[in-house]
């Protein structure tokens, strides 16, 4: 398989931002990531086209935690806890991770597999929109991480930056939107998504307060480290 070059296509689904080989490379890496518990939540997703950031993302998101020394974790949105199981691995015993989800039944599904997985008493799960419960909610956090609807994610970036910790990380997932942010007319399924996730990312990457980088690993992965 040729390497892929920058792409000058017009239609975004044509667009890969990683090589399938090499991510296939990638899974070929990852040892101990094996459990059952994270093979039916990824059984479910595929089953029920639900969206979760996958096994690479997921080692990508418990990596990051741990370089920070994360132990509180907000979730803008949670789904049935994908992303909180690695989370809730990386902050420890004593750690906690604060998910939202507006749908009881993926609340329920989270309990099920994250206390199978021995994770559940690291993760404390609301329901309700993520934007009241995190008003709701007092201090400062080691991590935001940001994977609700697309098109409030300007606003997620604004209630979230000055709560998160000096050294502290915010995250957000699908900032790549599938290559949508990098077709300039573009109709959306679900209308000005692209252009909030494009001004979201802009916002950031002119923040002066922010170290930001985009990995491009499946849908785009953005990190934003807030300067000491």
């Amino acid at each position: 398989m040729e390497p892929l070059k920058s792409p000058t296509v017009v239609n975004p689904n044509a667009i890969v931002t990683v090589n399938p080989a090499i991510e296939n490379y990638q899974f070929g890496l990852l040892h101990n990531t094996d459990h059952p518990v994270l093979a039916e939540m990824e059984a479910l997703a595929e089953a029920n086209n639900f969206p979760i950031v996958g096994r690479l993302v997921g080692v990508f998101l418990e990596t990051l935690a741990k370089t920070a020394g994360a132990k509180r974790v907000f979730e803008f949105g949670s789904g049935y806890g994908y992303s909180a199981y690695w989370f809730a691995r990386a902050v420890g015993a004593e750690g906690q991770v604060i998910c939202t989800e507006a749908d009881l039944l993926n609340q329920q599904k989270a309990e099920a597999y994250l206390t199978a997985a021995g994770l559940w008493d690291r993760v404390n799960f609301q329901a309700g929109m993520a934007q009241d419960i995190f008003n709701a909610t007092e201090g400062e956090f080691d991590i935001c991480y940001n994977d609700v609807d697309k098109g409030d994610y300007p606003e997620i970036w604004q209630m979230a930056k000055d709560r998160i910790r000096p050294g502290g990380l915010y995250i957000a997932d699908n900032v790549l939107w599938r290559g949508r942010v990098a077709v300039e007319q573009f109709k959306d399924v679900f209308p000005g998504w692209t252009e909030a996730i494009r001004q979201h990312n802009q916002m950031i990457f002119d923040d002066p307060d922010f170290d930001t980088f985009i990995n491009p690993t499946r849908d785009g992965v953005l990190v934003a480290r807030k300067k000491s």
